[in-house]
C-alpha cells in the first residue's frame, strides 16, 4: 500500500476521483492526509466526509518558503511516499521539490507544454487549437515544466466556451490521474532526458 498526500485549494474533485478510483479497487494506494491552504477549499469538507485526515495550513501572509517547511514537516508526519497536487494554486520551492524528489504529481488541463499556467482552456480557445487535453507531469521548481507521465487529447469543439471545454477536460483529468498515480507506483519506469518510458 503507498501513502498519498493530496494538495488541493479549491473544490476538489480531482481529489475526489482518486478516492474513488481506491475505494472501487482500481488503484492500490490509500491517502494519508488532505492539505489545503485555504480553509474554505471545498475539498477539506469532502475529506472529512469520506474519513480522511483533513488539514489546513493557511497560506495567507506567510512566506513561501516557511510554508513550504511546515507543507514538508505534515507531510513527513504522515508517511507520505506520492504527493498529488489536485488544483493546488501556489507554485512550489525549489526546496520543497528537492524534499520529493520526482515523487510529486501535477495535473495540468492542456497538453503540455502548450498553455502553461492559469487559465489553460481559454488561452486554447483564444488561440484557436483544434485540441486540448491534459496531462500529469512530474513537479519540478519550475512551472508546469515536469516530465510527462500521460497525457489525454480532448477535442475543441467551434461551439466550445470556457466552461464547456474546461468540463470535457476535467472528466479526462478525472481518468487518467488515478491512472498515472497507478504507472507511477508500479515502479519499472525510468527518466530519459525528458521522458518517462515505462519498461
Amino acid at each position: 500500500m503507498r501513502r498519498l498526500g493530496i494538495l488541493l485549494s479549491g473544490r476538489g474533485s480531482n481529489f475526489e476521483a482518486i478516492a474513488d478510483s481506491i475505494a472501487a479497487g482500481r488503484l492500490d494506494a490509500e491517502i494519508s492526509v488532505v492539505i489545503s491552504n485555504r480553509p474554505e477549499a471545498g475539498g477539506l469538507e469532502i475529506a472529512r466526509e469520506r474519513g480522511l485526515p483533513a488539514v489546513c495550513i493557511p497560506s495567507k501572509g506567510v512566506p513561501r518558503e516557511s510554508y513550504d517547511r511546515q507543507l514538508v514537516a505534515e507531510l513527513k508526519s504522515r508517511g507520505v511516499e506520492l504527493i498529488c497536487l489536485a488544483g493546488f494554486m501556489r507554485l512550489l520551492t525549489a526546496e520543497f521539490c528537492r524534499e520529493f524528489p520526482m515523487r510529486i504529481l501535477n495535473i495540468h488541463p492542456s497538453l503540455l507544454p502548450a498553455f502553461s499556467g492559469l487559465e489553460a482552456q481559454k488561452q486554447a480557445l483564444e488561440h484557436g487549437v483544434k485540441i486540448s487535453g491534459c496531462t500529469v507531469h512530474f513537479v519540478d521548481e519550475h512551472l508546469d515544466a515536469g516530465p510527462i507521465v500521460l497525457q489525454s487529447a480532448v477535442p475543441v469543439l467551434a461551439s466550445d466556451t470556457v466552461e464547456t471545454l474546461a468540463a470535457r477536460i476535467l472528466k479526462e483529468e478525472h481518468r487518467i490521474y488515478s491512472e498515472a498515480i497507478g504507472i507511477v507506483l508500479a515502479g519499472g519506469w525510468r527518466i530519459e532526458g525528458r521522458r518517462v518510458l515505462v519498461d
